[in-house]
């Protein structure tokens, strides 16, 4: 540490076994003369170091004149934190903070057993972190005593009071002594905040670091512009393509939590689920695999947007797109943190670019609007990492050299290193392929017969007069669609979309037209099996398709096709314009088995009773 000045010695000690060589802007303001035992109302980014800012702060009005804490008994400090995992990241941080000081700390959280922290709280502690509402619980049961408390620091109060804290909040401050230390933290500081801060602080100093001025220096942001249907397919190239240590992938419901946890698990990825509807113990549990490698992708609920700091953590995937833009700056904050470089993806269908925009304006922040990362770009980055392996730059050892020499003897190296290679793909998810789209906003025109990209040179008709025709083994009763046809066509064919022409849908297959100068390329891009995906059969038409007379299918839809027709044998007759209709029956016929009866025309009554009264109806 080079700028102790200021810091209880006990602190600066911990700061320099920390590997502190810097301070951050907001913790070098908390150091400034003027807040020498003054409240504080204090906006600065996540990211930036809050929690050790104010554990430096609150340090000279907690410590004894010794530098350290005496006897524990009731508390001195508390931290307000807005959710369990952040207020259990605060009480880690001051630990390690204040490890100098004899200090004993102790949490109140929600989900946690309120019995043993009874039991803390009666062995007695310097410092409390805990949660508004469970904070609240224990002063009204008297298990929590504010009698003695020096400081008080709101972390995050921004999001205590969207969350509906306000009350619990206002009744903490006002069990506190009238002399205490108020320190508030917010990301921003609204009407709200300033309305609380006059209310319960005395001569605030307004503190404003350098980082609330300019969003995230250190996070890249991307806006990956995908087709609806690609949305879960850009998530999986995006972790692929990044690799990163650790990363989180953002959802808006619960529901889609379990969805997409279950698909990356599917594909191998080692992923746990991070939302709402998890127990305290299971949350916990979670964030520890991430913390010890067990798992590197994480996929949360904004219950994780605020606070959590994971070691390491460098993609932040928002798979569905934030409420607002303090929600996607809060999000993109998990990254990026102390000085090191983080990569902030949102993924942006293309029917919600305006939205996106729209929160990305009101962020102050300026993407990159790019497509996601292609199965080609994913396989040269593999590449490249597989080259830069730490295993290939150490030289073989003794223990090792023997069994090197029989290993290339009896394999060769390029068998050998063929196997390297397949060992170190075996344990990744192969990428996926993803259709291109347009960056510039719009939407491709898509008619019956044709598909032409707006932003693509459309081809001339006369192009087309020495067309190729060739029919798809696939059609309407296997639900084709041009819009998975085409990226299919241009993929497997190295076609682009003006080489194509007209399609035209049949019910059990497909014609597709193709310019003249693309039909080779195409065919031999096919092979001699002229196979697409999913076993769709390709081949070859002498000519135009013949769409009119009796070989052109019926292309009117399966509804309009269906007509009720009741066979002969039912009751109707050949011959009649509507057989199924029921038919009075002459007298004397006896064909459906029923009583004989005769026919007398509409206005008489229809049918005469004739015979014995019981007849046999079998």
């Amino acid at each position: 540490m080079t700028e102790t000045q200021g810091i209880a010695p006990a602190i600066a000690q911990a700061l320099e076994k920390r590997g502190y060589k810097d301070l951050t802007p907001v913790q070098k303001a908390m150091l400034a003369p003027e807040l020498d035992g003054q409240d504080a109302l204090v906006s600065a980014q996540t990211g930036s170091g809050k929690t050790v800012a104010f554990g430096i702060a609150i340090a000279p009005t907690l410590l004894q004149k010794n530098g350290r804490f005496g006897p524990a008994g009731a508390p001195l400090g508390i931290a307000i934190a807005p959710t369990r995992e952040l207020a259990m990241q605060v009480k880690r941080e001051l630990e390690w903070l204040y490890e100098f000081t004899g200090v004993s700390i102790a949490s109140c959280v929600g989900g946690m057993d309120i019995r043993a922290e009874r039991r803390t709280l009666e062995r007695g502690a310097h410092i409390i972190v805990g949660t508004p509402g469970r904070l609240c619980d224990h002063i009204k049961r008297k298990a929590l005593d504010l009698s003695s408390i020096r400081a008080v620091v709101l972390d995050e109060a921004d999001e205590m009071l969207d969350l509906g804290f306000r009350e619990d909040l206002e009744f903490i401050l006002e069990e506190s002594p009238a002399e205490r230390r108020t320190l508030m933290f917010s990301a921003t500081v609204s009407r709200s905040i300033a309305k609380l801060a006059e209310s319960y602080q005395k001569n605030a100093v307004r503190v404003a670091t350098t980082s609330e001025q300019k969003q995230h220096v250190d996070i890249e942001y991307r806006a990956m512009v995908v087709s609806p249907s690609d949305r879960e397919n850009a998530i999986i190239n995006a972790l692929r393509f990044y690799e990163a240590r650790n990363a989180i992938v953002f959802c808006s419901t619960r529901a889609a939590v379990n969805h997409l946890t279950a698909r990356l698990n599917n594909r191998g990825f080692s992923v746990v689920a991070l939302s709402g509807e998890l127990s305290q113990n299971e949350r916990t549990h979670a964030l520890q695999a991430m913390r010890d490698g067990r798992a590197r992708v994480c996929v949360a609920t904004d219950v994780a947007a605020r606070g959590i700091d994971l070691p390491g953590l460098e993609l932040v995937i928002h798979a569905d797109l934030p409420t607002n833009s303090e929600t996607l700056l809060h999000r993109s904050g998990r990254t990026g943190r102390a000085g090191q470089k983080g990569v902030s993806a949102i993924v942006v269908p293309m029917s919600q670019r305006r939205k996106a925009e729209r929160l990305l304006e009101g962020a102050k922040v300026s993407p990159a609007w790019v497509r996601p990362p292609s199965a080609e770009e994913i396989i040269e980055r593999d590449g490249e990492r597989l080259l830069a392996d730490a295993s290939l730059q150490e030289n073989v050892n003794d223990d090792e050299r023997d069994f090197v020499t029989k290993l290339l003897e009896q394999h060769g190296a390029e068998k050998v290193a063929a196997a390297f290679v397949r060992l170190y793909h075996s344990g990744r998810s192969a990428p996926e392929d993803i259709a291109e789209v347009s960056l510039d906003g719009r939407k491709p025109r898509r008619d019956s017969f044709e598909h032409v990209e707006n932003n693509e040179p459309r081809r001339d008709r006369s192009d087309f007069s020495d067309s190729g025709w060739f029919t798809l083994s696939v059609g309407r009763k296997q639900n084709a669609e041009p819009r998975w046809l085409i990226p299919m066509l241009c993929r497997f064919g190295k076609l682009t979309r003006q080489d194509i022409g007209a399609i035209r849908m049949q019910q059990t297959e497909t014609y597709v037209e193709l310019a003249a100068d693309a039909v080779d390329r195409f065919t031999s891009a096919l092979g001699k099996d002229m196979m697409l995906e999913k076993g769709i059969r390709v081949k070859a038409m002498d000519g135009k398709p013949d769409m009119t007379g009796a070989n052109r299918e019926d292309t009117r839809p399966p509804r309009a096709q269906k007509k009720f027709v009741k066979s002969d044998n039912a009751g109707g007759r050949p011959g009649d314009d509507k057989p199924w209709k029921k038919k009075a029956k002459p007298a004397g016929d006896h064909s459906s088995g029923g009583k004989p009866a005769k026919f007398e025309g509409k206005k008489d009554k229809p049918f005469e009773k004739r015979g014995p009264k019981k007849q046999d109806r079998s």
